[in-house]
């Protein structure tokens, strides 16, 4: 470079000087400041010069050419100061009242990713990386027209059959918008593109592309011609790719999905300044990416999530599995179509994704090289795989990968996967509340146990009270010596013999109120009338002895009391208080219905976070503890009391304290009771899955008549056959139900057994299996030969029925055969071709023929019927028909093109010999008596409706699903062919092939 120096002053001039070592000379000057120039410097990395002035504006030259490029200019603000970073493409200036930071030019290459393949643009080259392997080649050198910088280019779009792009610059209404048309070369050489006014320009079919320009979508090819004008809706400033035929438009506020074909609207979605669109590699969703906001919408642009964010939104990709993976200035974030989002790492520098393989990142940095960067997905796969119920994935996950911290747990949590959130806790106070939540109690027992406080014990009593497991709730109410719901609980499970212990240990803690409940909890009236004489409850204890029936007692009592005391006197009509016996005491826990336990649970006692067997001896005397209430010499409970290990009392043991396994009373269920283990009550079996749900997953319409879905089956023929009345596929439908299955009488007075036999059942098992359809290709083959004897002998009203019922029947056929599928399309061809013509040829024989004008409309229609596709015997038949008819009328001529379309069928000796001498009288006069809606040298075809013919050129709707012919005002009635499908209704086509 040579040795240059860059001045500014008050002259309003940047000049620059040429020095070396002992002088300095000028060399050019740049003029443009209307004021004094503050300050001036060189770019660091291009040709530019960049200088600010008290004028109010930042000006950028070029150094080279010492011409102005930019102008950045404030109303009210001098500027005085610049500076560069020496790394970054940032500038500072500082102004009268502070500092503005900007960049020349965008930094974000455009670039675009087709296959395995990503293209981009990095200075004067167009680059091609190769995904996986990372290797970088040349594609083409660009050679600009005009001055094109690469910062300019914005957006690129690839067509791959033609091997062409498609460079647009940014939006905007200037003169200065522009794309480019080029075609790669063979040989990585240099290509000119070929420079057009306008912006956005996308591919929209193999040969056209689309641009905006003068809120118009123009049609080009690849001569750059334009070949249809579109008007866009008004606010337009933006397009984008969306398949074959369609375009996404933006305006300010909402996308649009639009056909260019159709021309008008499909769907709209509200999106504020959608700036990039990022389509899956189904195309069956879409991400519109925004300033501050990310959208994942369906095809049909349905939203289904929106995160909006507090920086800039870069760029985002497709990762295998259908998660979006996108950055912003200092993130890679994932996002899950359900609106689930997080933070996969962090970033040094900006980067714009281009693909998502595995565990890499494929991006451009700024300066346009391609970079690779290692992710961890595992956060995402696992919350994917639980939003698609896949456990087998999550359980494996949880096993083998690192998911540690509180926000997977709140995640698991409020997503209502708390069994799940286990695994990852070891805090016993986490895996307590984790385990009452989900209501795991075996879990939340040995997190009690290691928290040994009042509150957790409380709340897992109410757990295991409402799961009706009384021996849980016991143990607890023990440990927080909460003794009056303990004897509050032995009554409801009338356990007699603990109430008499806890009666006894009240009399030890000298709790008197709490002893006067347990005597009348336990019927005990002697023990009433001693406590009430104790506390000098004389009067009380009296009537208590004298109404129950203690005479002695009562004596007893009277003989105490003093002279001058008087005794109330017992009322005839008191009652005693004896409580009713329990008349079956509770000895097990409430029985509960026994199930599978789940995949997660399993993994909690199986793997994980469970006790393994050498925990469990490892356990010290804290089980005894758990099973005596030992109280200090104040009033405690004492191991006589409730039991003790020397074997007193009536030999049940009660809670005892045992070193190498827990001694549980033999009355003692498990903790999770499922009731006696003789079966003493019926669990019901667990239903399996039904082999019609499982048939119902396929996208085969016969497959849903064959389970009898009825619902999906309809809306399957809806969507693929535009079908609107179902009554004919009625007989259909119930033969396929009838087909599919098998009956195997049972015993009597029981349903028969049915049996659902699989047509892959040699790769496939009961989760995955096809039906066996009954309906078969042959089948209607066979029922076609019927059909056309009754066309032969003359019963058109019977053979138009039976070919329409082949035509709906073909729409269940299934095959696995390519062939059978261009068998099955010329079958509902050939079917159409004779519900059109016997129906037209039914209709003539109805119409009236005794005027002129009459006589020529059955004349038209027996010609109209002679244009169907029909085997050659039916065709002969038409032919001399319509001969008998025109020669009848005296149109000879053509009457004679008949005869010769007869001739060439091949009939029979005695029809050949009738037809020449037809034919020789017509030679003799040919012309036309009568002028005829019939020209039989311009293709046509019949409309279904009004009989009448349709010419080439001529607009036409049709039946999505027999494909007849019908005139435009037609468009939205029955098909008078099918009798089933809407005349012009959208249907994407049958789906007939496995």
């Amino acid at each position: 470079k040579m040795p240059l120096i860059v001045s500014a002053s008050d002259d309003r001039q940047v000049k620059l000087w040429r020095m070396n070592d002992a002088k300095a000379w000028e060399v050019d000057t740049c003029r443009g400041h209307f004021n004094n120039v503050s300050c001036v410097l060189f770019h660091p990395q291009q040709d530019l010069i960049i200088s600010n002035s008290e004028d109010k504006s930042v000006r950028v030259w070029d150094a080279s050419k010492r011409l102005p490029v930019q102008m950045f200019r404030r109303e009210s603000d001098r500027f005085w100061i610049l500076a560069a970073h020496p790394t970054l493409n940032l500038f500072a200036a500082g102004h009268d009242s502070g500092m503005v930071v900007f960049k020349l030019e965008r930094e974000r290459p455009a670039y675009t990713v087709h296959g395995n393949g990503l293209y981009y643009i990095k200075d004067r080259f167009i680059r091609y990386c190769e995904i996986g392997t990372s290797k970088d080649i040349v594609a083409a050198t660009l050679r600009h027209t005009g001055n094109v910088r690469p910062s300019m280019l914005v957006s690129m779009s690839y067509n791959p059959a033609e091997k062409a792009i498609l460079l647009s610059s940014a939006c905007g209404n200037s003169s200065e918008v522009f794309y480019e048309l080029l075609t790669l070369p063979s040989d990585n050489g240099t290509v000119e593109p070929r420079k057009s006014t306008g912006h956005s320009a996308v591919w929209v079919a193999r040969n056209r592309f689309a641009v905006l320009r003068n809120n118009q979508i123009l049609v080009k090819n690849l001569k750059n011609e334009t070949t249809k004008t579109i008007d866009t809706p008004t606010g337009t400033d933006g397009m984008f790719y969306a398949g074959t035929g369609q375009l996404l438009l933006r305006d300010t506020d909402s996308v649009t999905l639009y056909d260019v074909q159709q021309k008008r609207a499909l769907a709209t979605t509200k999106h504020s300044r959608c700036r990039y669109v990022v389509w899956s590699p189904d195309m069956s969703h879409v991400a519109l990416l925004g300033k501050h906001a990310v959208t994942i919408c369906s095809r049909k642009l349905e939203c289904l999530a929106t995160v909006h964010e507090t920086v800039r939104v870069k760029s985002a990709a497709w990762d295998e599995s259908g998660v979006l993976v996108y950055n912003t200035s200092n993130h890679i974030k994932y996002m899950l179509q359900k609106g689930d989002h997080g933070i996969i790492r962090t970033l040094d520098v900006p980067i714009y994704l281009c693909a998502v393989k595995g565990t890499s990142v494929y991006c451009l940095d700024r300066e346009g090289h391609t970079r690779v960067l290692a992710i961890d997905p595992t956060e995402f796969r696992f919350k994917l795989a639980l939003v698609q119920r896949k456990y087998d994935e999550v359980l494996h996950m949880v096993r083998t990968a690192k998911l540690v911290g509180q926000a997977i747990i709140a995640y698991l949590q409020q997503k209502g996967y708390p069994e799940v959130a286990l695994h990852f806790v070891k805090d016993p106070r986490t895996r307590l509340n984790l385990s009452l939540q989900c209501g795991n109690l075996e879990v939340g027992l040995e997190a009690a146990r290691a928290l040994d406080d009042a509150a957790s014990w409380e709340r897992l009593a109410a757990l295991a009270l409402s799961q009706g497991n009384h021996q849980v709730v016991e143990m607890a109410y023990q440990r927080t010596k909460n003794f009056d719901r303990l004897a509050f609980l032995y009554v409801l499970t009338g356990n007699v013999e603990k109430l008499a212990k806890m009666q006894k240990i009240a009399e030890v803690r000298k709790d008197l109120s709490g002893q006067f409940h347990y005597a009348l909890y336990n019927g005990d009236v002697a023990e009433r009338v001693r406590i009430l004489r104790n506390v000098g409850q004389i009067a009380l204890a009296y009537l208590t002895a004298k109404s129950h029936g203690l005479t002695e007692e009562a004596e007893a009592i009277e003989a105490s009391v003093t002279s001058g005391a008087t005794l109330p006197d017992v009322s005839p009509s008191s009652e005693a208080l004896v409580p009713q016996p329990a008349l079956a005491p509770c000895t097990g826990n409430w029985p509960l219905l026994t199930v599978n336990k789940g995949i997660f649970d399993s993994g909690i006692q199986g793997g994980g976070m469970a006790a393994t067997d050498a925990e469990e001896e490892a356990v010290g005397g804290d089980w005894g503890d758990d099973g005596v209430l030992d109280l200090d010499n104040d009033g405690g409970i004492g191991d006589d009391m409730l039991g003790s290990e020397d074997g007193e009392g009536d030999g049940e043991g009660g809670w005892e304290d045992v070193d190498d396994e827990l001694q549980l009373p033999a009355d003692l269920g498990p903790v999770g009771g499922d009731g006696e283990e003789d079966g003493g009550f019926y669990v019901p079996p667990t239903p399996g899955q039904s082999q019609l749900s499982v048939w119902t997953k396929s996208r085969l319409p016969g497959d849903h008549a064959t389970a009898g879905a009825i619902d999906s089956l309809f809306r399957l023929l809806h969507e693929q056959l535009g079908v609107v009345d179902f009554t004919r596929f009625k007989p259909i439908v119930l033969s396929a139900i009838a087909g599919a299955r098998t009956s195997v009488p049972a015993l009597p007075s029981t349903p028969s057994l049915f049996g659902y036999p699989h047509r892959n059942w040699r790769e496939a098992g009961a989760r995955s299996g096809l039906p066996a359809n009954g309906l078969r290709l042959e089948t209607l083959a066979a029922r076609l030969q019927a059909a056309y004897q009754l066309t032969t002998t003359g019963k058109f009203s019977e053979a138009c029925n039976l070919f329409r019922t082949l035509l709906l029947s073909a729409t269940l056929l299934i095959t696995d055969r390519r062939k059978d599928v261009e068998e099955i399309r010329q079958l509902m061809t050939v079917c159409r071709e004779y519900v059109l013509g016997l129906s037209m040829e039914i209709r003539r024989k109805e119409l009236p023929k005794s005027t002129l004008e009459e006589q020529k409309r059955l004349c038209e229609m027996a010609a109209y019927f002679t244009h169907c596709q029909l085997q050659p015997i039916h065709a002969i038949l038409t032919l001399r028909t319509a001969l008998n008819l025109f020669f009848k009328l005296k149109n000879f001529k053509t009457a004679s093109s008949f005869a010769r379309r007869l001739l060439d069928l091949g009939p029979k000796p005695e029809v050949a010999t009738q037809t020449r001498k037809v034919l020789a009288a017509c030679d003799k006069n040919p012309t036309d008596a009568q002028s005829l809606q019939y020209d039989e040298l311009n293709p046509f075809a019949v409309c279904g409706y009004s009989y009448l013919p349709i010419y080439r050129g001529k607009s036409q709707e049709k039946c999505p699903l027999c494909q007849a012919a019908f005139m435009p005002e037609h468009k939205g009635k029955l098909c008078n062919v099918c009798h089933a499908a809407e005349i012009g209704r959208e249907a994407s086509g049958l789906l007939s092939a496995l």
